[in-house]
């Protein structure tokens, strides 16, 4: 009961805690200085995918409509929140399409998200990194047709898995994994999966609370240096408060996925 409780209304995230509710923000009063982007360009921030290939096409194609009605920005930018692999079903279709339909005249950002990190905690070592095949890791193991039998040794069966994963997963799928960023600025935001610190200075910024956190982030009432946008945290819709703007909307079991778009001091969202 206790670590029920600790899930649901604080304490540290766990990796099966990945679909709790967030807070619900106080009302805030209209930002008389609100944060911009400069001037002529245009970003569209794209939330936690989670193997959902079918949703990421669709908002491709949402945004490339975008792009197409009314004047063309000076420079655009696709940013990708991170979690596209895991508890959806075809992982590796995702994976394909960030690298082979790209949004034609935008330029791509691919930050890091949990998942990517626990999987490669994985590869690196199947015994201690067991946890990411508990949420979510086998449907992603899956969509790259890896199996291992169920009645040999736990410990022998992570083994196996790790080596048939590396073995199957395509060499540039794997640069792509490693290449992942843990931030992008960009104006008066910035870019993270989880969220960030409120008492540590956005440089400074660790690499678990970068892809973790979420108290003593969400619930923090007080500006920070930059406006942050985020996932990893489900919400029924996205959720914008005085300080961030949380853009994780369950598309694995929701079906919607959620798109951010800044331009100037303008926000907007498109969704699947």
């Amino acid at each position: 009961m206790l670590r029920f409780l600790k899930k649901w209304f604080g304490g540290e995230s766990s990796p099966d805690d990945e679909a709790m509710p967030a807070p619900l923000p106080p009302e805030m009063p209209e930002d008389p200085f609100p944060p911009t982007v400069p001037e002529g360009v245009r970003v569209y921030v794209v939330g936690d995918i989670h193997g959902r290939s079918d949703l990421l096409r669709r908002l491709h194609a949402l945004i490339a409509e975008d792009l197409a009605n009314g004047p063309a920005p000076r420079q655009a930018f696709v940013v990708y929140l991170g979690d596209y692999v895991d508890r959806g079903d075809d992982s590796k279709g995702v994976i394909d399409i960030l690298l082979d339909e790209p949004v034609p005249g935008c330029e791509a950002v691919f930050l890091k998200g949990n998942h990517e990190a626990e999987m490669q905690d994985f590869l690196s070592n199947p015994v201690a990194g067991h946890a990411w095949t508990l949420f979510g890791g086998m449907s992603t193991a899956l969509s790259y047709q890896v199996r291992v039998p169920a009645r040999i040794a736990a410990e022998e069966r992570m083994r196996e898995l790790r080596d048939k994963l590396v073995e199957t997963i395509p060499k540039r799928h794997q640069i792509f994994f490693a290449s992942l960023r843990l931030r992008f600025e960009l104006g008066d935001y910035f870019f993270t999966h989880a969220g960030v610190r409120p008492s540590t200075p956005l440089e400074m910024q660790k690499i678990p609370d970068l892809l973790w956190i979420r108290e003593p982030f969400l619930s923090h009432a007080g500006r920070l240096e930059k406006m942050i946008v985020h996932g990893h945290t489900v919400s029924q819709e996205p959720v914008i408060t005085r300080n961030r703007i949380g853009i994780d909307t369950g598309a694995y079991f929701s079906g919607h996925l959620t798109c951010l778009v800044l331009t100037g001091a303008e926000r907007r969202f498109l969704m699947t």
